[in-house]
């Protein structure tokens, strides 16, 4: 994103500063002054012989002047011609040319304006008529060249006024081709370095172009025809009867030679501030080429070109640094040669100081200085009111010290024009400065009350032009400050403008320009604003979009307050198209429906009168790729082919690939799949087929955005049939039932069928047993049975593709088994180890492999808890089953029941099923801990003490020893207090706990023991009664620390507020509820009496008593749910507070609310209306 931003401050500061402190001095109209040229024709004056002829010469002075010409040299009396005519109050002459030929007026024309102060001169005005003459008529005859030679076409245009500008087109006005071989010289010449065989053509036409009449004429064809060698020695050989003039037909190489200029150096003069043009053509075979450099420096880099394929070095602007020696450099494989060309230059009279008007006082004096340079020194030549000084009349206040006229105590009536002439021979500078001898007052000529606005941070310059003679002196002072401006930051310039380089806010105001000389005093007045900078506080940002979506430049903007802002977006710098789709907003511009004609640069501008600040962002609009066109197959072979394409427009969103697609008529028609894909950068791809398949293919392009739609499809390309290449994958052999074997396959696909008649050959045999396969030949199945085979033995199987052109290739074989059988034996020496109370080991002996009858897949281990070992707990059997993967020969039983009977056996099993258990075996676990009493209760609860019940534990797990029972406090915040602990025997089933603290919550913990140990803990937690009613309660609450305080407080601050109160009213204060009151326009609201701080009608005659308590009920007890009562309470029900923070409920309450509360409140109403 680009962004940039001006400020119309800088340039106000450069128009000022050019504007006002180099102009020359400018006299009020309304004073006498002579004559001053304001408007002249230029020194050459080409003029347009179709229309009239407007020599201009306008001047300003006063007393207004009168206008007369010369003419070559002669005073020219425009009375005696009459188509010549002067327009009124001007100088300038029209010459009527209907009739006449304009070169009768050519000639050097010179204007004079007179006054009775003086006379002014223009410059010498030579007025020339254009030309553009006709080719004169010629007959070309055809040009033949011998094929690498050299050559030139020559233009030879006529000569015009000014030159014409030539070029060279065919018969249809096309430009003819040129290339560092064929190029136009400088002189319109069209030049070959080697000429070819396709330059033969009778069409090159030469043309000029007059621009002063926009004229072009041309020149007659030109035909060349190129000969090569063989057509030479054709030409030869019938000439001179010879059979072979030249024995090579190739065309003979040659060393770079210069055309122009020629030899090894030359040289060059070209005057000051024109173009330099250096040219180097050069012939050779192969073409050279050229290139430039500087013996005695470097090119100016901002002014040298280099043009027409390296042949012309172009400088601008020239400066005598330009001097000095240039090569050219031509080269090609053969030669290197070198041109050395020596540059001087010149330059015409041009100025270093022009002399300026002058206005001098009486007795004062002055100098005209006229300083000007060249090459050679021009001469500096004074005239007054055109003539020359040394003819004028003589003056003693006047002395001429070559470029300087210096004046001493100049005389009233000594007012004149003087022209100072510098020249050489290379043409003339000619200046006319006034010397105006005036008394005047000073004025100030700029505008009153003007208001400068300025950018903080930018100059600010302040304007006081003004005129007086003697030249006034100029003071600047700000606002009411009596300190003239001096210093940083400002700066003072001779013509009186007032500059502050960098303007702060401080510097807005008032400024006064004070103009003093000895004859008077004035002064203007001018402001200046200092206005905040325009800036883009959020930039629009760089949007990728794809087509249709809808795309929000943004663009926030900060200005100053007091500018009008107006927000400009372009695309591409130029205005936004037409569209509805764009849509600006004051911050943002939307485009919806983007397209892609839509993507470029956006910029928006926020211009103010002052600056403006700018922003762009580019859109790029992306979009899925167009499909790939033009498919071709190439390199067809039986099982490959190539296959080309051209992509289509990727839309500004890189192709990462390819995606080649087929489908196959003959088997699949209709559906395409994917072959393969290539990079994106290729557009070829070398396909692998296969046999019988009709094949087309399609193309899909890829980018960032998606898939392209697909290509066009292409020719159908169709492959042989062959025999299979490859045979059903997923053989396998296994058993359904104990005597059958089972072979499966996957089916081959029509693609790799390879051709018509597709069978499988399903083969088997048994494995070790049998050397030779069994076979049989299927079609269009997956699967065959084999039947009466011996149970769960190993058979090898294969399946092999066979088709009409043949078998496949020889097929993998794959081991497989006949159908299993349920195993034949039980584990033996089956053992138990019991490792806890809740974990045993058990042992066997593994089944020898042939009872299996099958995969074994492992062993499984049946056991249950047949009855607890204690004599409370029930009878119950739960069969349980674990099974142990593999060959294992024993496995773990965890997750017992401590303190049990229980029995077990194991089974092998396959996939078939479960063999024979083993015998039933026993073990018994050990004593574990209790499982968790079956309750917990409490069933009487006094006021020190509670008696708690319980149950045993459903799972004893063991003998039980005893009980645990632990037991604390718990406060109000859920505090836990210190813990009691007792030990319980078995055989108790309740508990009294005598000494409790009455009104408590208590929390028990209670568990059962074991020899083993302690089991979980149950809790349970219960609250002793309450020695008195609710009312005691609530008056424990009242007695609470944090309630006494609030109370405390409460009564504080209304003791405060009442004091308030009675020390405003004895000082004749109000409240500021008064105040809004006293505004308020409701009549149910009465203004509050002044002189005793109450409420008008509301007043009570027991306001004025002191204040006895704070408010509490009659019963004398504070309850919970009055404690936190509001103060609407106090006021009805409708109270609120003012914005200041007074109660008002008051005020809306009804009576007789208001009178009950006030016959059970001991605090006056007053008082609670103060309360806030």
């Amino acid at each position: 994103m680009e962004r940039t931003r001006t400020r119309a401050g800088a340039a106000v500061f450069l128009m000022l500063i050019l504007g006002h402190l180099g102009n020359a001095l400018e006299v009020p109209l309304d004073l006498a002054q002579p004559p001053t040229i304001t408007q002249q024709s230029p020194k050459d004056y080409i003029i347009d012989p179709r229309e009239n002829i407007v020599i201009h010469c306008e001047a300003k002075g006063k007393p207004h002047p009168s206008f007369s010409w010369t003419r070559n040299g002669t005073h020219f009396d425009i009375d005696q011609d009459p188509k010549v005519t002067m327009r009124p109050r001007s100088g300038t002459l029209v010459v009527d040319i209907s009739g006449e030929k304009a070169e009768t007026y050519e000639g050097v024309y010179q204007c004079t304006a007179r006054n009775k102060h003086g006379a002014a001169v223009s410059n010498n005005i030579v007025i020339r008529q254009s030309r553009s003459p006709l080719w004169s008529k010629e007959r070309n005859e055809p040009i033949r060249v011998q094929e690498g030679e050299a050559l030139v076409l020559h233009c030879r245009p006529p000569a015009g006024l000014p030159p014409p500008i030539i070029f060279w087109m065919d018969v249809n006005f096309q430009r003819l081709p040129q290339s560092s071989r064929v190029f136009q010289a400088l002189n319109g010449d069209l030049y070959f370095s080697n000429v070819l065989k396709e330059d033969s053509r009778s069409d090159y036409i030469c043309y000029a172009r007059f621009p002063h009449t926009q004229t072009i004429q041309q020149k007659q064809p030109i035909t060349l025809l190129v000969l090569n060698l063989d057509a030479v020695n054709e030409t030869v050989a019938a000439l001179f009867n010879e059979t072979d003039f030249f024995s090579d037909g190739s065309v003979e190489e040659r060393k770079p030679t210069f055309l122009i200029p020629s030899g090894s150096s030359s040289s060059k003069m070209v005057l000051r501030g024109q173009v330099l043009e250096l040219e180097c053509i050069t012939e050779g075979l192969p073409t050279p080429e050229v290139s430039w450099s500087k013996l005695s420096g470097q090119f100016p880099d901002k002014r040298t070109s280099i043009v027409t394929f390296q042949k012309i070095l172009r400088i601008v602007n020239v400066s005598h640094a330009d001097a000095g020696e240039y090569r050219c450099t031509a080269h090609n494989r053969l030669a290197s040669i070198h041109h050395t060309i020596r540059v001087t230059v010149k330059a015409a009279p041009y100025w270093i100081t022009t002399p300026r008007n002058l206005v001098l006082a009486p007795k004062e004096k002055g100098q005209l200085i006229c300083r000007a340079s060249g090459t050679p020194k021009p001469t500096i030549n004074w005239a007054m009111n055109g003539i020359p000084i040394e003819n004028s009349p003589e003056d003693s206040n006047r002395k001429v010290e070559g470029d300087t006229i210096i004046f001493e105590e100049v005389q009233t009536g000594s007012s004149a024009v003087y022209q100072c002439n510098a020249s050489n021979e290379y043409g003339y500078l000619l200046s006319n400065a006034f010397v105006n001898v005036l008394s005047e007052t000073p004025r100030v000529l700029t505008p009153a009350n003007q208001v400068y606005q300025v950018i903080r941070n930018n100059h600010a310059l302040l304007d006081c032009s003004c005129f007086g003679s003697p030249i006034p002196k100029i003071t600047w002072f700000k606002d009411s400050q009596s300190s003239t401006l001096e210093g940083d930051p400002y700066l003072l310039h001779e013509n009186g403008t007032l500059e502050i380089y960098v303007a702060q806010a401080l510097n807005s105001g008032k400024y006064i320009c004070v103009a003093r000389n000895t004859l008077g005093i004035a002064e203007n007045h001018v402001y200046l604003e200092v206005k905040e900078p325009t800036r883009i506080l959020k930039q629009p940002k760089y949007k990728v979009a794809r087509r249709n979506m809808n795309v929000v430049f943004e663009c926030k903007v900060k200005h100053d307050p007091t500018l009008i802002p107006i927000m400009i977006w372009l695309k591409d710098n130029g205005e936004l198209p037409d569209d509805e789709r764009f849509l600006v907003d004051s911050d943002s511009l939307t485009i919806t429906d983007v397209t892609e004609n839509d993507a470029g640069t956006y910029t928006c501008i926020m211009n103010t009168t002052l600056d403006h600040d700018s922003a762009s962002a580019e859109l790029t609009v992306v979009e899925q790729p167009d499909p790939p066109t033009d498919l071709e197959l190439t390199d067809m072979k039986p099982r490959s082919v190539q296959l080309t394409w051209i992509p289509g427009d990727e839309h500004k969103s890189p192709i990462h690939k390819f995606v080649i697609q087929y489908t196959d008529s003959l088997h699949d028609h209709g559906h395409w799949h994917n072959l393969t894909h290539v990079p994106g950068s290729k557009t070829t791809a070398h396909l692998e087929l296969s046999p019988y398949v009709h094949y087309t293919f399609r193309v899909l392009a890829l980018n960032a955005v998606g898939l392209s739609d697909p290509s066009n499809p292409s020719h159908m390309y169709k492959t042989n049939p062959a025999a299979p290449d490859e045979n059903p994958s997923g053989v396998k052999g296994f058993g359904t039932e104990h005597d059958n074997l089972m072979i499966l396959w996957k089916p081959l696909s029509g693609l790799q069928a390879n051709g018509p008649g597709l069978q499988y050959k399903v083969m088997w045999r048994q494995k070790d047993v049998d050397k030779n396969w069994t076979s049989v030949t299927v079609a269009n199945v997956s699967k065959f049975m084999v039947s009466g085979t011996p149970t769960f033995t190993p058979y090898e199987v294969k399946v092999q593709a066979i088709n009409n052109n043949g078998i496949g290739p020889d097929p993998a074989v794959v081991t497989g088994h006949s159908g299993e059988d349920l195993p034949l034996q039980a584990p033996d020496s089956v053992q138990v180890l019991v490792l806890n109370s809740t974990l045993a080991e058990v042992h066997w002996e593994p089944v020898p492999p042939k009872t299996v009858r099958g995969h074994l897949k492992g062993y499984k281990v049946y056991y249950w808890r047949e009855r607890s070992l204690h004599k409370h707990n029930p009878h119950r059997v739960e069969q349980q089953l674990l099974s142990f993967s593999g060959n294992k020969s024993h496995g773990m039983l965890p997750g017992l029941q401590p303190y049990s009977l229980y029995l077990f056996n194991v089974r092998v099993y396959n996939g078939k099923g479960e063999g024979p258990a083993s015998s039933n075996l026993q073990f018994e676990t050990p004593e574990g801990v209790p499982g968790p009493p079956s309750f917990l209760r409490i069933t009487n609860s006094n006021l020190n003490n509670l008696t708690l019940e319980w149950g045993p534990p459903n799972d004893r797990n063991g003998h039980l020893t005893g009980y645990i029972l632990k037991y604390q406090q718990v406060n109000n915040s859920n505090e836990l207090g210190p813990i009691e602990e007792l030990a319980l025997p078995a055989n108790k089933t309740s508990v009294t706990l005598p000494n409790l603290k009455y009104s408590t919550r208590y929390k028990f913990y209670f568990n059962a023991k074991t020899g083993q140990g302690a089991g979980p803990v149950i809790t349970e937690e219960a609250i002793t009664i309450m020695d008195e009613a609710m009312p005691s309660r609530q008056a424990d609450i009242a007695t609470q620390g944090w309630f006494i305080g609030l109370m405390c407080a409460i009564a504080l601050l209304i003791l405060v507020l009442l004091i308030i109160c009675f020390i405003k009213r004895n000082k004749g204060g109000k409240y500021p509820v008064k105040e809004k009151e006293d505004a308020h326009t409701d009549p149910e609201f009465q203004p509050m009496k002044e002189d005793d701080c109450t409420f008008g009608e509301y007043s009570d005659t027991e306001d004025h008593k002191p204040l006895k308590g704070s408010r509490t009920p009659s019963n004398g007890t504070v309850h919970r749910d009055s404690s936190d009562e509001s103060l609407v309470d106090y006021g009805g029900g409708d109270g609120q507070f003012n914005e200041d923070g007074s109660f008002i409920g008051q005020y809306s309450g009804k009576s007789s609310i208001r009178e009950k509360a006030e016959a059970h409140s001991p605090v006056n109403t007053t008082a609670m209306n103060s309360f806030v």
